[in-house]
């Protein structure tokens, strides 16, 4: 029986997670505006799409500012992020909060200092797993991302929970409960940020690699938690 969330942040990493070199908070180009962009892309849609959608967009402006985005057409922008599916919907959503953005913190930069879980969640299309993305990966804020794969892993280790808000909490007790071990096996004193973001990209990166095909459960089971 998985103890604690601790317990499968140890275990991920002694696997070898996060496998790839890759940004220090696993996300793409953490800490920039792309990050906004690619949290709404990714809603109902795989990173190798949204990879795509980006990719047109970085051959468009150039660097993806959130002033670019706020004034473009919004047929050209859906145009662009066809790639990553349901694109009208997201341009509209992509294009109304690069807007807001600027009518209420005047700049990114101002946006990731001042920016609260409420003001995003206020915003259209906004959830709590696409707004936590946001205030870790692109702001550096103290949020943990739960995700489907994060819910399906536990729920083999015998845990289930009524919503995300009860397991975000029990992912974050564990990691507060444990600190000191965690910079332990890191070898320093690590960001709670920055802890959140890697145990959300370990997750992610493993369930990618072994929750598919057929008895993923006896295989995530046997890796994780026996």
């Amino acid at each position: 029986m998985l103890l604690n969330s601790f317990e499968l942040l140890k275990r991920l990493k002694s696997l070898g997670y996060i496998k790839d070199e890759r940004d220090p908070f696993w996300w793409p180009n953490s800490g920039s505006f792309e990050v906004v962009i690619g949290a709404i892309l990714t809603q109902n849609t795989k990173w190798e799409k949204v990879e795509l959608a980006l990719s047109n967009l970085k051959k468009y402006f150039g660097d993806i500012e959130v002033e670019k985005v706020a004034q473009i057409d919004q047929k050209i922008l859906s145009e662009l992020i066809k790639p990553a599916g349901f694109y009208n919907t997201k341009a509209f959503r992509i294009k109304k909060i690069s807007q807001n953005i600027l009518n209420d913190f005047e700049s990114f930069e101002n946006f990731q200092k001042k920016v609260s879980r409420y003001w995003l969640l206020n915003q259209k299309g906004i959830g709590k797993e696409t707004a936590d993305s946001i205030l870790n990966y692109a702001c550096y804020k103290d949020f943990m991302v739960v995700d489907s794969y994060t819910a399906r892993i536990l729920k083999i280790a015998g845990y289930e929970f009524e919503d995300y808000d009860e397991l975000q909490d029990f992912l974050t007790a564990g990691i507060f409960e444990n600190l000191d071990k965690i910079y332990e096996f890191y070898n320093k004193e690590i960001e709670l940020n920055q802890i959140y973001a890697r145990f959300h990209g370990k997750i992610v990166d493993f369930c990618k690699e072994h929750y598919k095909g057929k008895n993923r459960e006896e295989k995530v089971k046997k890796l994780l938690f026996i």
